[in-house]
């Protein structure tokens, strides 16, 4: 299967639900996939939490670890199923929020893991 690339949600998101995501990141940093990828066109990763609104973004601790196992979790999919790690799209204009850290999440390799 040829995938497009990845689509990130948060937990907030009214489309997830309890589904509609293949891997989800939680808060600590745990990664949980679901049993089957669902989407034939895009891998879909939940990041617990509401990113939606400034006062409801995780704590930077925390954040920190979700951010870097996300990534981590990129860049691993991306090796397996032979897609560009940079190929990482928005759900939709709201999820995963207006106040996602898109600038602390790490998808290049050649950066290495802080």
């Amino acid at each position: 299967m040829e995938y497009k690339g990845f689509i990130l949600h948060h937990s907030r998101c009214p489309s997830i639900n309890g589904k509609g995501f293949d891997f989800w990141v939680g808060a600590d940093g745990g990664i949980y996939a679901a049993p089957l990828l669902t989407d034939p066109d895009y891998i879909h990763i939940c990041l617990e939490g509401d990113f939606g609104a400034e006062d409801s973004v995780p704590p930077l601790p925390g954040r920190k670890e979700q951010l870097f196992a996300a990534g981590k979790l990129i860049l691993e999919l991306a090796a397996r199923y032979h897609i560009s790690p940079m190929l990482v799209e928005p759900h939709s204009n709201s999820c995963p929020g207006a106040f996602f850290p898109w600038n602390e999440l790490v998808i290049y390799a050649s950066d290495g893991y802080h």
